[in-house]
This record gives structure tokens, C-alpha cells and sequence, in this order.
């Protein structure tokens, strides 16, 4: 184990599952809550258009990533009272990112990316510039959650009483929704676009499941995202098997066993007080 610490890419492994943990521990009760899950997939997918427009350009992918993404989680916030048909418009989004993504590859001369990578991740091979970067969306995304921490969970919540409360009602859900792209970004580089949901939700579903407060749930999301992120990257490594696709399948391994032994003890304790009725 010390000899396998000691390599740079697992340090940046670790590290950046870590910090994509703290990602999904406050940002996804939020979206869960939210019922923001179908919108969080269609960014997730339309992050590809900005990464195949970065390698056409020549610059990091995530930068393309996160700009793109943004800019597609503005217009969702903005336009979002006009939308009528809000799934189909979604959808749309979804399928237009792909779109560009692969265009834009195949438009690029030389070297073609490994598409597998951005479509279900591999958190091996993150880079010592890609761990700064999740660092930085990290700190983006999380300082704003604590900072307006009262303002987003009445939005969240209840809309009507935020109004009565005269908070930014619009100001906040254009917060939110730019929070939940860029988390999405910091995320693609640990499960890949197709797996970030996954990443998104098991944890929040297990900490529901432990906790009934808000503030529980993203305490144990974070603390069930780091032990998913670092069990599935050393089964990853260990058995030779994609990372992003090991770590989502701990943690719903996990999330099995947790609604098995709920079930199993919440039938306990019924037979129990039906033989003490008994008695």
C-alpha cells in the first residue's frame, strides 16, 4: 500500500475523489430535493460539445467543459418560467452537446481523444493541472452553497415563501443551477459524463435512508461519496476494471445493503411488538 501511495497518479486519484466527495455532498441533496436530476443529466451531456470545442481549439477540455456547460445552465435558468414543454427542451440540449462534442473531435486534425474517458471517466488519469482545477471548481462551488446556504434551501423547498421572505428568488435559482454545472464538470473527471448521476444521487439516496435533516444528509453524502471514490478506485486498480464504472457500482452495491438491512430490521421490530403484544 505505501509503494502504491507513493505514485503521483494515485495521489491525484485520491485527491481529486475526494474533492468531486465534497462536490456531491453539497450540491446533490440540492438537486435530488430540487427534482433537478433529468436536468443535471442533459448538462452533464452537454458538457461534450465544450469538450470536443476545447481539443479543436488547443486548450484543456475542462475549460471548454465548464465554460460550455454554464453558458447551457444560464439559458436553462433564464428562460426556465418561458419554457413550456421543459423535457423536451432538455432533451434537446442533451442531444445538441453531443452533437457538437463529436463533431468538433472528428473536425480535429492529428490525435483523437479517447471518447471513452469523458463518457464513463477514468480518475487515473487525472493530471497534477486537472487536480488544481478540481480544487478550484471545488471552491467555487462549495464556498457559495455555505455562503447562501438559508437562501437556497428556501428556494429549494418553497419558492412561494422565499418570495414572501423578498429573497432573489431568480438570483438564487440561477445560482443553483450554475452550481450544478459546474459541479458536473468537477465530476466527469471521476465517473464520466454518462456515470456523473450516479455519483449525483446513490450517496444522497443512502444518506436519506440514515438522516432526516438537510444538513445530515449532506454531512453522510460527503462521507459516503469519499469511502465509494476511494473503494471503487483501488478495486479499479487492483482488478484491472474502468474506475468510474467500479465506483458507481460500490456504491450501489452499497445502497442495496443499506435498503436490505433497513427492510430486514424494520421487520424485526414488528415481529417483536407484535409478540410483546401477545404476551
Amino acid at each position: 500500500m505505501p509503494n502504491l501511495l507513493s505514485y503521483e497518479f494515485m495521489q491525484n486519484a485520491i485527491l481529486t475523489g475526494i474533492m468531486a466527495s465534497v462536490v456531491c455532498g453539497v450540491i446533490g441533496p440540492f438537486i435530488v430535493a430540487r427534482r433537478m436530476v433529468f436536468i443535471s443529466g442533459g448538462l452533464s451531456h452537454t458538457a461534450f460539445g465544450g469538450l470536443g470545442m476545447a481539443y479543436w481549439l488547443g486548450i484543456n477540455p475542462i475549460y471548454g467543459a465548464s465554460l460550455f456547460v454554464l453558458f447551457a445552465a444560464l439559458v436553462i435558468g433564464w428562460w426556465e418560467e418561458k419554457i413550456t414543454k421543459y423535457d423536451m427542451f432538455i432533451g434537446i440540449l442533451w442531444a445538441f452537446g453531443v452533437a457538437v462534442g463529436i463533431i468538433f473531435i472528428h473536425l480535429t486534425p492529428g490525435y483523437v481523444p479517447d471518447l471513452m474517458t469523458f463518457l464513463f471517466g477514468n480518475i487515473l488519469t487525472v493530471s497534477r493541472t486537472d487536480l488544481h482545477i478540481t480544487l478550484l471548481l471545488t471552491l467555487i462551488v462549495t464556498l457559495p452553497i455555505f455562503i447562501f446556504f438559508k437562501g437556497l434551501t428556501f428556494v429549494t423547498f418553497d419558492e412561494e415563501y422565499a418570495r414572501t421572505r423578498n429573497l432573489p428568488v431568480k438570483g438564487l435559482n440561477m445560482l443553483l443551477i450554475s452550481l450544478v454545472a459546474l459541479s458536473i464538470v468537477t465530476l466527469i473527471q471521476v465517473v464520466g459524463i454518462i456515470l456523473v448521476i450516479a455519483l449525483i444521487t446513490i450517496p444522497v439516496a443512502i444518506a436519506g435512508e440514515l438522516s432526516g435533516s438537510f444538513k445530515g444528509v449532506m454531512a453522510l453524502s460527503t462521507l459516503f461519496g469519499i469511502f465509494f471514490c476511494l473503494s471503487g478506485l483501488f478495486f479499479s486498480y487492483f482488478f484491472d476494471l474502468p474506475s468510474g464504472a467500479a465506483i458507481v457500482m460500490t456504491g450501489v452495491i452499497a445502497l442495496i445493503l443499506i435498503k436490505c438491512l433497513k427492510k430486514l430490521t424494520t421487520h424485526c421490530r414488528h415481529l417483536k411488538s407484535i409478540g410483546a403484544s401477545h404476551s
